[in-house]
């Protein structure tokens, strides 16, 4: 059974830096998005990034993410990261990776960030 495994969460202080990775258990093929999703408490969990894949041509961030989240894959190896810079308060959330084949859609178990001085 396919798991994606989320790394890289923490505690950091407003304006900091973190960078999630998310690999997949085992290989898995025909992958064509891959991509991060967050979900704040008493909220619903929302669209971060996504990338297709292969190729990095064409990313997509949420608004509130441009210019300061920048999301990375190599589906080769199946892994997906995230670098998040000028990171704020309201950017805490449990993070999750997704990857998107055909006919699969494949979660991780999410990873905490909290930006708090």
């Amino acid at each position: 059974q396919v798991q994606l495994v989320e790394s890289g969460g923490g505690l950091v202080q407003p304006g900091g830096s973190l960078r999630l990775s998310c690999a997949a258990s085992t290989r898995i093929f025909g992958i064509y998005t891959m991509g991060w999703y967050r979900q704040a408490p008493g909220k619903q969990r929302e669209f971060v990034a996504t990338i297709p894949s292969p190729g990095p041509t064409y990313t997509n961030y949420a608004d509130s993410v441009k210019g300061r989240f920048t999301i990375s894959g190599d589906n080769a190896k199946n892994t997906v990261y995230l670098q998040m810079n000028s990171l704020k308060p309201e950017d805490t959330a449990v993070y999750y990776c997704r990857m998107l084949t055909k006919g699969n859609d494949y979660w991780g178990q999410g990873t905490q960030v909290t930006v708090s001085s």
